[in-house]
């Protein structure tokens, strides 16, 4: 892991991640979560304060990155619900089968490697019943931006830390064994549509 990666790349996470509008965007979601959570990518924690005590037991936090989670201590100790950490990929979720009541994923699925592997890791983890909640920014409808999304999508990712811009999101949930129930779309105000496309919604086992 470089300098870069280490020591200054999850700052430049934090702070993009943290922007008002994205913050608007995991406002409608995170608080919907329920029961035993897993939260992939936890990053530096942007999640910690949404979470509702009067419905969540637990949150388990998995993510690769122990810098972040050292970021997140203060989000984390201001939290009203319990969250530990669990260093791992995202592909290789080691917690049991049917364990969980909700998955939150919120501007993660644009980073992980195998995104597909990560989507049919969470549903192993994920009980009868259980419900996965998302936002994620995604390629756009729009021939002309989802065109400069591609174009763009390698520079993007070497300074964003393997993020990509053009991941069809809703692509990646209807091919997985998860069913969408609802599902938004829209321009982020005050972002570059380039990378301003956020979705987000609910899925469950089919």
């Amino acid at each position: 892991m470089s300098f870069y990666e280490k020591r200054i790349l999850p700052h430049v996470i934090n702070c993009a991640c943290g922007a008002p509008a994205v913050e608007r965007q995991r406002q409608k979601v995170v608080p919907q979560a329920v029961g035993r959570v897993l939260e992939l990518g936890i990053g530096t924690g942007l999640n910690a304060r949404h979470y509702d005590a009067s419905a969540v037991t637990q949150v388990i936090g998995v993510d690769p990155s122990r810098e972040s989670w050292v970021l997140a201590q203060p989000k984390v100790a201001d939290a009203k619900v319990p969250i530990e950490y669990c260093e791992a990929s995202a592909e290789d979720i080691p917690l049991d089968a049917d364990s969980i009541d909700t998955a939150v994923i919120t501007y993660t699925l644009c980073t992980i490697p195998n995104p597909e592997q990560a989507l049919s890791e969470v549903a192993r983890v994920l009980r009868p019943g259980g419900l996965v909640l998302v936002a994620e920014h995604a390629l756009a409808p729009d021939a002309s931006i989802a065109k400069w999304q591609h174009r763009l999508d390698g520079l993007w990712g070497k300074i964003a830390g393997g993020c990509h811009i053009n991941r069809d999101i809703r692509g990646l949930l209807d091919s997985s064994s998860l069913v969408v129930s609802e599902w938004q779309s829209m321009y982020l105000p005050q972002t570059p549509r380039v990378a301003g496309y956020n979705v987000w919604g609910r899925a469950t086992l089919r």
